[in-house]
């Protein structure tokens, strides 16, 4: 635990010194004050110039799991970033050979990270959430989207050779939040097109107040991370 938790130091350490990872850190709490006050004043203006009952009301479970995604999302592309850069540099082999092995360093660069944004996710989210949901809603968001946050971090580490190629893949892979798009426009059954994104079922728990099916986002979402975790291990 001890080689986790000062490999783990050694990370943040790497993003204070760098400006726009160190930027990105503070993206959840910009990002929550602007869904908190905008997406409401939004609607306002939007039912005053068209006329509707509602304009984005009936989406405001779309805008809270997306935050819930975001932190985690954030966080873990900071350390890929991380994880590209030692890569480069060759500093993960060093390592791997002292008392920080492979699965430790993973812990350290990837599950940490994630932990950490599920924890700030449960704090936020009741504070930003546009709809009412429950204690255990709240907790299985903060979880999915936390799960989320390192198959998008695998993508990253996995399909890219360098921080440049890692900025493009991270454009590219989170796209994968938006699977959550899929049940508030597409009818069932045709919406089950997208069943093998994790934020289908998250988007589908959300509308169907089912939060139950939060636990086939989880399992989705384990699966995807297993099958990563893998190709993460031999480019490592």
């Amino acid at each position: 635990m001890r080689a986790i938790r000062l490999s783990f130091f050694h990370m943040l350490e790497v993003v204070k010194h760098d400006r726009m990872l160190a930027a990105a850190l503070m993206s959840p709490v910009l990002a929550g004050t602007a869904i908190h006050f905008g997406v409401p004043f939004a609607e306002k203006m939007l039912i005053q110039v068209t006329g509707l009952p509602a304009v984005l009301t009936p989406y405001y479970g779309l805008f809270d799991i997306f935050f819930a995604s975001l932190t985690p999302v954030m966080f873990c592309f900071i350390a890929a970033m991380v994880v590209l850069e030692e890569h480069d540099d060759h500093i993960d082999r060093y390592l791997f050979i002292t008392g920080l092995g492979r699965n430790e360093y993973f812990v350290s660069r990837m599950l940490l990270p994630s932990l950490l944004a599920f924890l700030i996710t449960v704090i936020l989210l009741p504070v930003v959430k546009l709809t009412k949901l429950s204690g255990a809603e709240i907790v299985f968001l903060s979880l999915t989207g936390s799960l989320q946050g390192i198959i998008i971090a695998l993508l990253i580490v996995t399909l890219s050779s360098n921080k440049l190629e890692g900025m493009a893949v991270t454009k590219l892979s989170s796209f994968i939040i938006f699977g959550a798009v899929v049940p508030f426009f597409v009818p069932a059954p045709i919406d089950l097109c997208a069943f093998f994104l994790p934020s289908f079922w998250m988007g589908k728990a959300v509308l169907e107040r089912k939060p139950i099916v939060m636990m086939l986002s989880a399992f989705v979402a384990v699966m995807w991370i297993l099958i990563l975790k893998r190709k993460y291990e031999r480019k490592m």
